[in-house]
Parts: C-alpha cells; structure tokens; sequence
C-alpha cells in the first residue's frame, strides 16, 4: 500500500476491485483473499516490504485449480513507478512462480500507465473498469475498458500542472518541434513561461515517461506519445470558438486566394489546420471543412470574411474560422503545397482532438512526421528564436 492510500481507502479499493473481478469471473470461479487478508480492517501483508498488499487466490470450481495473484493496493500509480520498483517487483515475483502474477489494484490508472503495465506483463484492475489480467495457468484473459479520464471522486490533489492549458501547449509544441538536449531554464526562456512551472511541469512529464533527463539536461522526448497525451485533453470544437462561413465559389476558391494574399489577410495572418492541412503530408480522404486560424480579433472577422469571399451561416459550413487560444498555435507556421498552414505539431494537436475523421488523419501526421524527423525538427534549442521570427 503506496503512502498516497489511507489504510481505509486500501481496504475500500481492495473490495470493490475483488467484487470486480469476480463479476467478470462469474460462479464457477472463486475470488477470495488468503485467511490473513479477511479481517474488516485492511491491513498491509507481512510480505508487504517486498512491493505488495495482499494475496488474492482464484479458484476454478470445475477443477479446484487455482492461481495467486500478488496485489500491489494504489492510491495513485505513474509510468515512472511502473518502470522503476513496480516493474522490478513484478520480475522478482515471476523468477520465484512463473504461474503467479503481480496485479496493481488503484482507484484510477491512466490509459498511459496502462500502457507500461501491459508491456511489462504486469495486471492491474481499476474501479472505474480498466482492468487486464492474464494467468496461464489455470488459463484466465480479461481485457476491459474503463474511464480514460480520471473521475472527479477519484483525482488527487497534485502540486504539479497537468497537460492542460495554453501554458502547457507551449511547452509541449517546443520539446516536439526541438530536438534536445537543452534544460528547463532554455525551455522556458523560449516558451516565455516562468521556470517554476517549467519545471514542475517537466516533473510531470518523467512521471509520465514522456521525457528522459540525464541530471538537469533533456536528453530525449517520447514526442509522438507526448502529442496524443496533450491531444486527449483538448478538444479543437470548444477551444477554438469556431465561427461558420460558406464559400459560394467553393473551398478551392478560398484557397486560391490564400495563396494569393500569401495567407496575409485583413492585416493578421490566416493559417490552414485540420484535413485541408493534412492531405498534403498525409492524404487519407478527400473534402470536409476547410477550417482556418484567424489571428484578428474575431470583431475583425468579417474583413477576413470579405477578402476570402466567404459569409456567415449559422449552420452546414464549409470553412470554419478558428480562434488560436495562444500565441503559440500559429508560431512556426510551414509552407506545404501552395498555402501556409499550422506547424506539423500543431496540426497533429488540433486533428487528434479534433471531430469525424480527424484523429485518424492526425495519426498519419504522426507517421509522415516519424518518417521525415530530420526535414521539421529544429537540431538544436539555439536556433528556435530565429525560426519563429
């Protein structure tokens, strides 16, 4: 039992991930905590010392065969623990029984952490119905889904900033859009955050694998995972305001005119984002909504409108104006066909967040950009301040 559980919230989590369990299991198994685990007031095993909480015996009422389960009880669990002592917790108990498995039983496990238990072959049940076990003998698979977002009930209280907010995008789009190494202090220089929250949020990210530090220096970001982590918390529709216009001569028209007004339009910029940005680098469909970032005040919307040619309609649009919620959706914009568009990062931010058909597109983003690393990232922190001038 982590520091993070009272030994009543041990006790609590423990009896409604059993009672999970042998729902999913039904009546011809058996689900029950060895006799030392039976008291009403949860306490910790005497082999707690060893990395776990208790041990939980399936039986087979067909056979009488049965398995142990070694149950690791969490108040909270991170990528980081399930890399360091959990996963060695995990390796030990396999050397000493190659039939018994180590289960994390926790309020909430993220799809992250999920992610690095199942690779390491590690179980783990959660009270909002994530749960994946696999016992080879006798033979038990069980797969399940729950709540990829952490209840409200179930969240705990942090010191550390999540990977929400237009402060986090900033930090995050710099760590995907440079190649390290560089240290928290560059980062935020660049990002013009303050360092306490760089670096807070920085802690934030270890935990969650996303980035390596060799002492102080960034020595490597997991960009890739990094984009779908920041992506899962946004949503384009609601932060971006958007604001319904038809094109009368057609999408292609508007572009046309991009083009010509070299995105320079009512004197503020107008990016391409969305599918109309994708295609270029990664085509997966044809037609859908040209959505566009207007850098003017929306009271200067209707400029924009007027030099696009585009009107207002409240309903069945076919190009969407986009409120950017921070400067740094629009910095390092990139040339790709004939028009300016969004950063590569960017665009993967706003499609993997984004209705319909996006995300699937936004993955294809991710592969051109894994395919191409080399041709987008900047090789090196020092040169950012001339890339975004």
């Amino acid at each position: 039992m982590d520091e993070a559980a009272t030994p009543a919230e041990a006790h609590d989590v423990l009896g409604r991930a059993l009672t999970a369990l042998q729902d999913l299991l039904g009546e011809e198994w058996e689900v029950s905590l060895q006799p030392e685990h039976q008291s009403e007031q949860f306490m910790p095993a005497p082999t707690a010392d060893l990395g776990w909480d208790a041990v939980v015996r399936i039986t087979s009422k067909n056979d009488s065969m049965f398995t142990e389960l070694l149950v690791d009880v969490r108040g909270s669990v991170t990528p980081r623990d399930v890399a360091g002592y959990i996963s060695s917790t995990a390796l030990l108990v396999r050397r000493v029984n190659a039939y018994t498995r180590l289960v994390i039983f926790s309020p909430w496990i993220s799809p992250r952490t999920q992610e690095e238990l199942r690779r390491r072959e590690i179980g783990y049940v959660d009270l909002t119905g994530n749960i994946s076990l696999r016992v080879p003998r006798p033979a038990i698979i069980i797969q399940t889904q729950g709540a990829d977002r952490a209840p409200a009930r179930h969240r705990a209280p942090s010191s550390k900033p999540l990977l929400t907010g237009p402060r986090a995008g900033r930090l995050v789009r710099i760590l995907t859009d440079v190649s390290p190494p560089y240290r928290a202090t560059e980062l935020a220089k660049r990002s013009d955050l303050s360092l306490p929250y760089v670096s807070r949020l920085l802690d934030t990210l270890e935990d969650q694998l996303l980035i390596e530090r060799d002492g102080k220096v960034i020595v490597r970001v997991e960009w890739q995972q990094l984009l779908r982590t920041r992506a899962s918390h946004l949503d384009l529709m609601k932060q971006t305001s958007p604001q319904g216009m038809l094109a009368p001569n057609g999408v292609q028209a508007v572009l046309d005119r991009l083009v010509k007004l070299n995105g320079l339009v009512a004197g503020g910029e107008v990016l391409v984002t969305g599918s109309y940005a994708a295609r270029p680098v990664a085509p997966v469909a044809v037609g859908g909504q040209l959505m566009l970032y207007v850098t003017q005040d929306p009271l200067h919307f209707s400029d924009v409108a007027h030099e696009l040619r585009v009107m207002p309609v409240p309903e069945s649009a076919d190009v969407l104006f986009l409120q950017p919620s921070d400067l740094s959706v629009v910095q390092r914009p990139r040339r790709y066909d004939r028009y300016r568009q969004v950063g590569l990062s960017q665009l993967v931010l706003d499609c993997l967040s984004g209705p319909g058909r996006l995300p699937a597109e936004g993955e294809k983003v991710l592969e051109f950009m894994a395919a191409e690393e080399s041709a987008w990232r900047i090789p090196d922190i020092s040169r950012l301040r001339h890339q975004d001038d």
